[in-house]
């Protein structure tokens, strides 16, 4: 080799050993282990879990009408306001009718003396045809006459009847205890049957919910459900909070709907101060009364890849374990895993990114939620 070459390898060689001096400590000797945050796996109260759309429905509701015709008097309630059973909510000019029924009660009063009269008549002829000073056409005569009055006093009556019966409909009463919607005529126009629903009465406490449930779910919730424990009923309201009470379910249509296949469901729920309205849609969450304990994992520790879900473990040792699970029902963030993992298994839930099966790593617990604490 020549004088020249052997200087030139002797710089490079210079170099290398001045750039691997220069070098940081921890690169020498390798990175640190990459920070992680874990979890223990706890066995938690997990509950399976089907959600419907639903609508509220009154127990009771009645549509109040006009069934006879005049003037709307003043009103007597707010719009709004509750209502007693048999409180009078409405008037209508009773005035004419009052008048039909003096005038059928006069009409009964004659009635009444004309039966009276003719009585006495057949009595009469009765007695002169035992005497034998009468004839029997006289006697058949007054006979012929009393019950012709008799059958006019009847139907006398029966006008009667139906004119007290149109003077009671000059008040109309609620026939139920309940809250009263706004009012839909003013005072002072004419109503009458044809003038459409006034206001209406609804009794929302306790309250319905109505869902539809397919045939395939039933059949389902009723496979699963061989303890014959009815499930827990709760609603979700529109801004996605729990309405505080939960239902029963009390009743399941006999009939079902061919054009979706499903089935009426409905739950009865206490509603003292109203937050369920008539015809308000809610979402129906129903789960399993009987609430089993399951291993559970946030669902941000789990992956997925083509040969399914699993997870990393870090064992006493600080070492991550790729471990193969078994998933089932997911709720609040939490998802239950059936198979693959023991209670008190530390599960990494941040950080699996930077973390190979073998690699030691440095695990931090994560700080317990309002809800685990």
């Amino acid at each position: 080799m020549s004088e020249r070459r052997q200087r030139a390898a002797t710089l490079v060689a210079a170099c290398l050993l001045a750039a691997c001096t220069s070098m940081p400590a921890a690169a020498q000797q390798g990175a640190p282990p990459p920070a992680v945050l874990v979890q223990p796996a706890e066995l938690k109260p997990i509950a399976a879990q089907a959600e419907f759309i639903g609508r509220a429905a009154a127990v009771d509701k009645v549509e109040l009408h006009a069934r006879v015709k005049g003037f709307l008097g003043p009103r007597k309630f707010s719009d709004g306001d509750e209502v007693k059973k048999d409180q009078i909510l409405f008037t209508i000019e009773p005035e004419p009718y009052q008048t039909a029924v003096d005038q059928k009660i006069a009409q009964r009063d004659s009635a009444q003396a004309a039966l009276n009269n003719a009585e006495l008549q057949l009595k009469r002829a009765a007695e002169l045809l035992r005497t034998n000073t009468g004839t029997q056409v006289t006697y058949d005569q007054r006979l012929s006459e009393q019950l012709l009055a008799k059958a006019q006093l009847e139907d006398v009556n029966a006008q009667l009847r139906d004119a007290r019966i149109q003077l009671s409909y000059t008040e109309i009463k609620s026939p139920i205890d309940g809250r009263i919607g706004r009012a839909s005529v003013s005072p002072g126009n004419i109503v009458g049957p044809d003038s459409g629903v006034l206001a209406t009465v609804v009794k929302e406490n306790p309250i319905r919910v109505l869902f539809p449930v397919t045939q395939r779910k039933l059949l389902e919730a009723r496979r699963d459900n061989s303890a014959g424990d009815p499930p827990s009923v709760r609603v979700r309201l529109a801004e996605g909070t729990f309405y505080k009470d939960k239902g029963k379910l009390d009743f399941i249509d006999v009939t079902v709907d061919p054009k979706t296949d499903g089935q009426i469901v409905r739950a009865t729920f206490d509603n003292k101060e109203g937050t369920l309205t008539d015809g308000q849609t809610v979402r129906v969450v129903l789960e399993d009364s009987k609430v089993p304990s399951m291993i559970a994992i946030p669902q941000a520790a789990i992956a997925i890849d083509q040969a399914g879900s699993y997870v990393y473990v870090v064992n006493d040792k600080n070492v991550a374990e790729q471990r193969r699970i078994k998933t089932g029902v997911s709720r609040d963030g939490l998802t239950a895993v059936t198979e693959g993992l023991k209670s008190g298994e530390r599960v990494i839930i941040q950080g699996q990114q930077r973390v190979r099966p073998g690699m030691t790593v440095t695990p931090t617990v994560a700080p317990a939620t309002p809800a685990q604490k």
